[in-house]
């Protein structure tokens, strides 16, 4: 059967396009795990700037700043689900 019309199309909880890290004046740094852990997912992903609301600058800063803090140990590489 072949499907017909329109493709269904991911609908994502929009988010306001102020960067946190541009307002505060400030850079992510992965010495401040409590921050970082607002642009994770549940699972422990990283979440993209379409959701996050952060600029592309700060949006790659803040992806190392997570890896570096994931290799410490000050936040978890994925979550255990049950």
């Amino acid at each position: 059967m072949i499907r017909r019309g329109r493709p269904s199309i991911r609908k994502v909880k929009p988010c306001p396009k102020n960067c946190y890290f541009c307002q505060n004046k400030i850079g992510p740094d992965y010495k401040n795990p409590e921050v970082l852990k607002n642009y994770l997912s549940e699972r422990g992903k990283i979440v993209g700037k379409d959701r996050s609301g952060v600029c592309s600058k700060h949006q790659r800063q803040l992806a190392v700043e997570i890896k570096r803090s994931r290799f410490l140990g000050l936040l978890p590489f994925a979550v255990r689900v049950r």
